[in-house]
């Protein structure tokens, strides 16, 4: 008790904010307990899971205190501990489950943590095993992350300085992204409707198809499953070929959804509000169609000439637009697999693992907004290195960016990178150390795919592949990379400095 009492930090407050989280997670997870038993399939992995999850709760619950407040420091620790908390009772129903790969504890918390993260990348082998209660905890425990992101972005990240927030504010042209509303609970209800109104529609436009006769495979449970993932920009899929199982009109109709839940909620606010001209006249929101159209356009070519490739002009475009928004996105699904295409053509999808949709959206990655300030910033370098006297602000949307946050932008883009190098390394070092030799693209794909949140990438971890193939050490290494990615780096990295806790 020593170190609790000389501590800065009013971690009861934390502690007491993530037990509201955990005892709420039981209503989640009654949605699966009920599938279980209209399958007559076995309750037992979600009732272990709301036990310990309200038990945790109810406990952490005891230990708060009502006279703390959720300060800066507060935050950031719930943050970090909610996100690592959860996934770790999202993996209880795969371990109590024990069929497949995932009965494994350390492959359970992989596949939830990449559940809860939006990452999309898997280790399950044999989908087949698996119950549809269990699949379809996989699709919900995404569609969870898709929703606490944005809600932890606009009413607890905003105010702490991180998640881009300033950018938000300027871009969106709202003084105050967690008041949207005048109380942080009413932005969340609000930030809740949206996020079901648009996963409902997503739901409706799915089971049409297949109700209609166009793609039977789109059940009810198929139109759901990826109604959740399609607007969580997430990409897990209870099929094995991922959106490449269905008709090519469903992957028309999935990519719309990647891209609407890869766009500011709070233009999406005020576009439905009556407000359209604010997402309209948005230069993020242009950088970011156009980054999608640059990069398909380019894949498409590619494919064009790949004199390997038999594809149709109509399927041309399309795998080139869907996998390209698929990664740019961050969603990580897969319409065909993209490992078998030219050299050229991979390098392209891995450069767009590291653009990312809008900032206050559901997408992971490094995000448009972040390169459209480093690009004109560098512009602006170019040109007061010819005019030295000139003053010229970084503006985005007329709107100009304060230098901390151009400060901030820089060293984010730096650790992020050197994260991704080291990640990289480590997984080539440590493959060889387990026997198992991992090519170098692989190796980055990789790194890639699980720090910044996307999924699927090359190699044996390629869109039809697994993460399974990895050592366990790896994997776990790569649980707390995701951890990391997920909430913006800072939340986390802060909570192992002296400062944060004593100063």
């Amino acid at each position: 008790m020593n170190f609790f009492s000389n501590i800065r930090v009013g971690w009861r407050a934390s502690v007491g904010l993530t037990g509201e989280v955990l005892i709420y997670l039981a209503g989640p997870l009654a949605f699966p307990l009920v599938l279980a038993l209209y399958y007559g399939e076995s309750a037992l992995p979600f009732v272990a899971a709301i036990v310990v999850s309200v038990s945790l709760g109810g406990y952490f619950r005891y230990l708060s205190d009502p006279d703390e407040n959720l300060g800066p420091r507060e935050a950031f620790l719930a943050v970090a501990m909610i996100w690592l908390l959860v996934a770790a009772v999202g993996a209880i129903p795969f371990v109590v489950a024990g069929v497949g790969t995932i009965a494994h504890p350390i492959n359970a918390l992989f596949e939830s943590m990449s559940g809860l993260t939006t990452t999309g990348a898997t280790v399950l082998q044999d989908f087949s095993l698996h119950s549809q209660s269990i699949l379809m905890w996989r699709q919900l425990i995404q569609w969870l992350g898709g929703l606490g992101i944005l809600i932890l972005a606009t009413a607890v990240l905003s105010e702490l300085g991180v998640g881009g927030a300033q950018l938000m504010e300027s871009e969106t042209q709202t003084k105050d992204v967690n008041k949207l509303t005048p109380k942080i609970s009413e932005t969340a209800r609000l930030i809740w409707g949206l996020y079901v109104g648009i996963t409902v529609t997503a739901i409706a436009v799915f089971y049409s198809i297949g109700v209609s006769g166009l793609d039977p495979n789109m059940t009810l449970f198929n139109a759901v499953a990826h109604a959740f993932t399609s607007v969580a920009t997430a990409g897990f899929s209870p099929e094995p070929e991922s959106i490449g199982a269905f008709a090519p009109i469903v992957q028309w109709a999935v990519i719309p959804f990647m891209i609407v839940g890869s766009t500011s909620f709070i233009l999406l606010y005020f576009f439905i509000d009556g407000q359209p001209e604010r997402l309209l006249k948005n230069q993020e929101f242009h950088f970011y169609l156009g980054t999608l159209a640059f990069f398909s356009s380019l894949v498409a070519l590619l494919l064009f000439f790949d004199t390997e490739i038999a594809y149709g002009t109509e399927e041309t475009i399309r795998h080139a637009l869907f996998n390209v928004t698929s990664l740019v996105t961050t969603t990580g699904y897969a319409s065909i697999d993209f490992d078998l295409w030219s050299n050229g053509a991979k390098y392209l999808l891995f450069l767009c693992m590291f653009t990312g949709g809008m900032v206050g959206s559901t997408t992971c990655s490094i995000k448009s907004l972040r390169w459209l300030v480093a690009l004109k910033s560098f512009r602006r370098i170019l040109f007061t290195s010819i005019h030295p006297e000139a003053i010229k602000p970084v503006r985005i949307s007329g709107k100009p960016v304060d230098e901390d946050t151009i400060r901030d932008i820089y060293s984010y883009l730096l650790l992020s990178i050197v994260i991704f190098g080291l990640l990289t390394i480590f997984i080539v070092v440590n493959g060889e150390r387990a026997g198992s030799e991992i090519p170098a693209f692989d190796a980055m794909g990789a790194a890639a795919s699980t720090f910044l949140n996307i999924g699927p990438a090359f190699g044996a971890a390629g869109p039809y592949g697994t993460y399974d193939v990895f050592p366990m050490s790896t994997k776990a290494v790569m649980i707390v990379l995701m951890w990391i990615g997920r909430i913006e780096i800072i939340p986390v990295l802060v909570l192992f400095t002296k400062a944060f806790w004593k100063s």
